[in-house]
């Protein structure tokens, strides 16, 4: 039985938790920090995306490195309109990502393959039987127990196309919601890596979470048919589902997570609840663990909780808008939500990703026709008010 001792010890080695052990070996270098992944790697089988717009500039030091692609505009496609915005785009694969952790941080602080089994006060004990202890222990375990939250579901499956010709495409396509609306809220994404690789998703927004991988790579080949791409080898395939968060009772959500108090990323609800983007808010959380003036365990799991509560408050008009385009509008209306959006300021949408909508931006989305019948969105907008 193996025993190993270090000041932090944070389970999850996913981007909250690798973002978290990169700010503390940068601005805190004294401290002996363990990063525990169940899996050989860290980071899983991901490409993360973000606006440019969506990191603070005293930040992006966190990230740079970790970019694999970026472009400087994108392109959103709707049934009524099609439209460029100029705001960069970056994205982020996981490949980067555990290349970036195995190089900047201690070898002794890496420590993989290791599924935890239990987590008490200031011990972890692995499902192999091997124990560790630290002074303090941050749970960035991805997922959680949502049962006290309302949510519906955010699910994809993309591929890495490599093409026979070159795809045409000079930036991404982040929302193609022109093609067949189902199961929800369907639109493809696109990402253009280079002349002939292109990243291909298949994603929907419904109530339930079952997801038919095989009929979403069928949907993706169909798709690059329509395009006039002609496919010449599948290079890389990934699937998951997000929680897409939209009221609830927060206090009882925390407390459904029994052992550690100290949490991170989705265990702690740090997404964004219209787009289940965790990029942004892991880069906040990593700076903010990171520049904590007292680091203990009491003060890790005051400041952790009290910013995912806050958090939560703030989401309160994306939470009505999620519970407009899940309960309000028909699922194959359901699109209309976001097309009503990227119809405003491009400064405006920004603010929306980044999660820093003001009062003016709230009354601009919410001005004009509603995108669901007016009679469903009432009692929700009276809710949320």
């Amino acid at each position: 039985m193996a025993k190993r001792q270090f000041d932090l010890a944070i389970a999850g080695g996913g981007l909250a938790g690798g973002l978290i052990a990169l700010a503390l070996h940068k601005l805190r270098p004294e401290l002996s920090i363990a990063l525990i992944e169940a899996e050989d790697h860290f980071g899983g089988n991901h490409i993360w995306s973000f606006f440019e717009s969506d990191i603070a500039p005293e930040h992006l030091w966190l990230v740079e490195p970790l970019i694999s692609h970026q472009w400087d505009s994108y392109d959103v496609r709707f049934p009524k309109y099609s439209r460029t915005l100029n705001t960069g785009y970056r994205s982020i694969l996981s490949e980067n990502f555990n290349r970036i952790v195995r190089k900047e941080l201690l070898q002794k602080s890496l420590i993989t393959s290791s599924k935890i089994s239990e987590i008490t006060a200031n011990v972890i004990t692995m499902v192999n039987g091997d124990i560790l202890t630290a002074n303090m222990i941050l749970d960035a375990r991805g997922g959680g127990n949502f049962s006290a939250l309302e949510y519906g579901w955010q699910k994809f499956a993309g591929q890495v196309l490599r093409l026979s010709k070159p795809h045409g495409l000079s930036r991404p396509i982040i929302k193609d919601a022109t093609v067949e609306q189902i199961d929800g809220y369907r639109f493809v994404y696109s990402l253009p890596f280079s002349a002939t690789e292109i990243f291909v998703e298949d994603t929907y927004y419904s109530n339930g979470d079952e997801l038919d991988v095989e009929t979403s790579h069928q949907r993706i080949a169909d798709y690059a048919r329509t395009q006039g791409w002609d496919v010449a080898e599948i290079k890389r395939s990934e699937a998951g589902r997000l929680p897409v968060l939209y009221g609830g009772d927060f206090d009882a959500f925390w407390a459904t997570h029994d052992g550690v108090e100290a949490r991170a990323g989705a265990r702690a609800a740090l997404i964004h609840p219209v787009t289940s983007y965790s990029l942004p808010m892991a880069v906040r959380t990593a700076m903010k663990v990171a520049t904590l003036p007292d680091l203990t365990q009491d003060d890790l799991d005051k400041m952790l909780r009290e910013y995912a509560a806050k958090h939560w408050q703030h989401c309160k008009f994306y939470h009505m808008l999620c519970a407009m385009m899940f309960k309000a509008g028909k699922p194959e209306q359901r699109y209309k939500t976001l097309e009503h959006t990227y119809s405003k300021d491009e400064n405006l949408i920004a603010r929306f990703y980044a999660g820093t909508t003001t009062r003016w931006d709230q009354a601009a989305l919410l001005f004009g026709r509603p995108p669901v019948p007016i009679t469903k969105a009432l009692p929700i907008m009276i809710k949320y008010r």
